[in-house]
């Protein structure tokens, strides 16, 4: 298979993809005019685009199925003896079913074919009358409507009911957008591209991203996905690309964003300061055609994106930079004799995205493509952020490469097999600004703004309180997959296997000694007088601790997954869809070629007679999915749908949340026997230090299992004849063995037996240790509105309503699935106050989208976005747990942020220059209104309140500083008062999508021929 993918890459360098099958149906019923079925009637499916047609027959009761058939437009002829033959345009999306209903005449009247309205946007989607799948089917027209603020399809993605916008989770690929569905941050979501895997296995989520004129269709799954859909506890994007046709046809683009086209953001950047430097342009153009008529086609689309943003500090911060550079100037910052504090630090952004696609009919039976993909992006100072220097930044270099080859093989006109082979890499790497070997952390920046929530300036040491991200990522992935289909009239039989080799999937935390000195006071406070000036060092070196992350990790996985399902057409009112999956997992929890017994922490464990873990863990290799849904159309209209479900998904792709544990096997342990007796012994120079020499140790538990979750739904849609359709939908997504982290401190909650528990010297040998248990709970409860419909000929448009509470156990604010939640206390782990939403719990949303064609030609579209606040919590200066108000502790649902409201709006006038060529300018604009959205962005640290210092320390709020020297203060009365506005620049990194940016306009033109 490695060999295979090196010669595809060298026939074709452009690029290179991997798993799941993104083909739709037809279905239908062959009568006469009375309502007899015709039976024997031959149906024949045909590209417009090539030469590949499909046939078939109807059975006894006139019902027929064709499976199978790649996205885009067909004609359909009926033909039977005694009748006229009957015809029809329709098209076909992606993982989607279309009902066809023919009804058959004399040979001397003219035929026809109902169809459902065909399926160009997402605001003309037909009702589906067979499948208990909740998805919405996103067309290219969508893509290139709508405004989308960074241009990724992610951004369209929330017009599907049941999903949110998220922020990106991982800053080693912050460009890559996420998108929640069920309530979690996204990680938890499968994304295949032309059939191919392009998941993320290392911390969840996407992969690469694929320009968004590359793209033909896409499906949201949010519930219910069909058996041939693993590594999903939540939802799945199924994409298929652009393909040539018999015609030459093509795009060329340019999208322009400058400082003069936005609005002064007043959070980050205040009057009367210079407006805030930004510039984008995006470059784009595809071409696609026959290169061999009705046998060979090409597609090839090109993006360039040149962005120059930057980050502009506040007044207040910057008066913080300037008295830490007089520090420095003092001589008091050991070998940084000056500090150079620039007004606003630029973010060069350069990105190149390309993607070819080779198409080729080798016989009417048998059809091949080839799509090859790649992107490369460079991003200069990543991760600075407002209250932090360009010394804490990074220059991130991010490589993905991309392959997919395919082959279907009609070998009846029932029975089809389909043939994957994927691969897919990535290599990203991050070199420092600096490399001082120290970071000095003030409160002043201990927000969630600063990729550390404490670093101002020095080294970006990436082991935070908020995340531990590698600064090498390195991942090689293949996959074989087979389908086999079996489109009977009745029945529709579906089975095959998955396998995916991952070979390489590792990473590298920076190996060099690094020193963190956190000051109780900000740099201001030092510089005020000579007094305070003496304190600096004492407090330098009363704050200091140094840490090694040590080096890399690596994990060679193997993924098994078998399946088989069918579609009963019980009768024509009523479908039955009912199927298996089979997964495995083969060393997901070894690194390096080592178990957990490898492991330093368990080693030392084991020495010192603690039962805390016994055992390696062992992959779960019974992860059982059955599926089983209805859809029942009363009425001889099928113009109503009530469908039900429920099934079992599994994932256990995110391994970010234990690469400590992994990590610490990534070379032979040394020897620990007995380190109480001998401590400095040879046979115990592989002993972890204890507790209170900052000795400590990551574990995975012995008694791992894959996370999976229950989806319980129910739903009635209804189609109106005026081409109107409103459905209401209920989901239940329980979640079982979610990860968490349990936190022991030795000599504090974790003893061992070979000394008294009240022993001083228990935290002298006994380590601190995290130990990643999956054992967490979640719930998941959503009711879902949808409308859709043509208001009139000029105006469609599409609404959606969510109420929704999503809930688990979390010490700060815990996450569905997709990372380690904390847990308070590890000999309570199920404490009260530990249950509560999660980050995505947003209890009401609301979005609208349209298109209006008004006078003179011009075209309106807009997508407007409204939620209800989103949570947030405030922890104890070190992070380790929530604050205390007037001595109660805080619950997970205590504080909110603010409504988020955006409506971004696009104005075009196409001009037909010809038949087939048009030239469009338009004008873009984001956030309308100008809405200032912090979202839920607010100081989560109780260090940067405005409350007294001893309450900082105490982790206990009972005043609020009434001045800015907190001389006096007031009582704390509400919660509320609390609540202090972070900034404006996410949850995490990169561009903020729940953290709304100001009024922003975008010129563009597109020529289309």
């Amino acid at each position: 298979m490695k060999y295979l993918f090196v010669l595809l890459m060298l026939l074709f360098p452009s690029s290179y993809v991997l798993g799941q099958i993104a083909g739709g149906s037809f279905r239908g019923t062959v009568q006469d005019a009375t309502g007899a079925r015709i039976v024997a009637a031959a149906i024949v499916v045909r590209s417009q685009d090539d030469a590949v047609y499909r046939s078939v027959s109807s059975d006894d009761l006139g019902y027929f199925r064709v499976d199978d058939v790649a996205p885009g437009k067909y004609v359909i002829v009926v033909q039977a003896r005694g009748f006229a033959d009957a015809a029809t345009q329709v098209s076909i999306e992606v993982a989607s079913l279309r009902d066809i209903n023919v009804t058959m005449r004399p040979s001397a009247v003219q035929q026809t074919i109902g169809v459902t309205a065909q399926g160009s946007s997402i605001a003309t989607q037909t009702v589906d009358r067979a499948s208990q799948v909740h998805q919405s089917v996103i067309s290219s027209n969508d893509l290139e409507s709508l405004p989308l603020p960074d241009r990724s399809f992610a951004n369209i993605a929330y017009l599907a009911p049941g999903t949110e916008p998220v922020e990106p989770s991982d800053p080693t690929k912050a460009r890559i957008t996420a998108v929640s569905t069920g309530g979690s941050s996204g990680l938890n979501n499968e994304l295949s591209v032309d059939g191919a895997d392009n998941s993320d296995d290392y911390i969840g989520g996407f992969l690469q991203n694929f320009s968004p004129d590359s793209i033909q269709e896409f499906s949201i799954r949010t519930a219910q996905q069909d058996a041939d859909t693993g590594g999903s506890t939540a939802g799945s994007v199924v994409i298929t690309t652009k393909r040539g046709t018999e015609n030459w046809h093509g795009d060329a683009a340019f999208y322009e964003r400058a400082a003069a086209l936005n609005a002064r953001f007043p959070i980050e950047n205040p009057a009367p300061n210079p407006k805030q430097p930004f510039s984008r342009q995006n470059y784009v153009g595809t071409l696609g055609g026959p290169l061999r008529r009705q046998r060979l086609w090409f597609f090839a689309a090109l993006e360039q994106i040149h962005e120059d943003a930057s980050i502009a500090y506040s007044p207040a911060n910057t008066t913080q930079f300037a008295a830490l550079a007089a520090l420095a100037a003092d001589g008091l910052i050991p070998g940084v004799p000056s500090i150079s504090v620039p007004p606003n630090v630029p973010i060069p952004f350069r990105d190149t995205f390309g993607s070819t696609r080779f198409d080729w009919q080798e016989s009417p039976k048998s059809s091949w493509f080839l799509r090859s993909s790649i992107d490369s992006y460079t991003t200069h100072n990543n991760l600075v952020e407002q209250g932090t220097l360009p010394s804490t930044g990074l220059l991130t270099h991010n490589n993905y490469l991309n392959l997919a080859v395919s082959n279907q093989v009609i070998f009846s006109p029932t029975w089809v097999g389909r043939l994957v082979l994927g691969a897919s890499s990535l290599h990203l790497t991050q070199q420092r600004n600096s490399n001082l070997g120290f970071a000095l952390a003030f409160p002043f920046s201990s927000t969630s703004l600063t990729v550390s929530g404490f670093e101002t300036f020095g080294d970006n040491q990436f082991a935070t309180p908020i995340t531990f991200f590698p600064s090498q990522r390195d991942q090689e992935k293949y996959q074989l997959r087979y389908d086999v289909t079996n489109a009977l009239p009745r029945h529709a039989i579906r089975f095959g296997v998955n396998f995916i080799h991952e070979p390489v999937l590792g990473g590298a935390f920076p190996s060099n000694n690094e020193t963190l000195y956190q000051f109780p006071q900000d740099p201001t406070y030092y510089v005020a007088n000579s007094a305070n000036l003496a304190e600096f060092t004492t407090d330098m070196q009363a704050g200091a601790s140094t840490s090694n992350l040590g080096g890399g990790f690596s994990q060679n996985v193997q993924r098994l997954a078998l399946y088989a399902e069918d579609s009963l057409r019980v009768t024509r009112s009523l479908t039955v869809n009912y199927g298996f999956r089979y997964s495995a997992s083969f060393g997901l929890l070894e690194a390096s070629g080592r178990t957990q017994q490898s492991n330093p922490a368990f080693i030392t464990l084991q020495a010192l007679d603690i039962p805390l873990v016994n055992a390696a863990p062992h992959d779960d290799r019974m992860q059982l999915g059955p599926r089983l849904g209805i859809a029942f159309s009363p009425g001889a209209s099928g113009n109503t749908v009530v469908r039900a479900g429920i099934g079992l998904y599994a994932n256990d792709l995110a391994q970010t949340g234990w690469a400590t544990a992994l990590q610490s096997v990534n070379t032979p342990p040394g020897l620990c026997v007995d380190p109480v007796a001998n401590p400095g012994g040879t046979e115990n120079s592989g002993c972890i230090s204890g507790s209170s020499f900052d000795g400590s140790g990551n574990l995975i538990d012995q008694n791992y299992k894959t996370p999976y979750a229950i989806h319980i739904t129910g739903g009635v849609a209804h189609s109106f004849r005026a081409g109107w359709s409103l459905s209401a939908d209920y989901t239940h997504e329980q979640g079982n063995h979610g990860y968490r982290a349990y936190s022991y401190t030795g000599g504090l909650n974790l003893f061992t037996p070979l000394l008294p528990t009240s022993s001083p010297d228990q935290a002298s040998f006994v380590p601190n240790v995290n130990v990643f248990h999956s054992d967490n709970r979640s719930s998941y409860n959503a009711l879902m509105l949808h409308l859709q419909g043509r208001v009139s000929q000029r105006l469609s448009l599409i609404a959606n309503y969510t109420f929704s509470k999503a809930q688990t156990w979390g010490c700060v604010l815990g996450e569905l699935f997709d990372y380690v939640n904390g847990v308070c206390n590890p000999l309570d782990p199920f404490g009260p106050g530990d249950y509560g939403p999660s980050g995505e719990d947003v209890r009401h949303r609301f979005v609208v989208a349209g298109t209006w064609r008004a006078p003179l030609g011009i075209e309106i579209s807009t997508l407007a976005q409204a939620e209800s606040a989103r949570p947030f919590t405030i922890t104890t200066a070190d992070n380790s747990g929530r604050i205390a108000i007037n001595g109660t502790p805080t619950t997970l649902d205590q504080f909110r942020g603010t409504p988020y409201i955006q409506a971004d709006m696009r104005v075009a006038r196409p001009v037909k220059l010809g038949d087939h060529d048009t030239l469009m300018p338009f004008v873009e604009f984001f956030n309308l209104l100008n809405r200032n959205n912090p979202g839920a962005n607010y100081v989560t640290n109780i260090a940067s309140l405005p409350v007294p210092a001893n309450e900082v320390q105490a982790g206990n709020v009972t005043d609020v500083c009434a001045d800015a020297s907190c001389s006096t203060f007031h009582p704390i009365i509400s919660p509320n008062q609390l609540r202090v506005a972070g900034g404006a620049l996410g949850d995490f990194f990169g561009p903020g999508t729940t953290v709304g940016t100001p009024f922003a306009a975008q010129l563009g033109i597109r020529l289309t021929f």
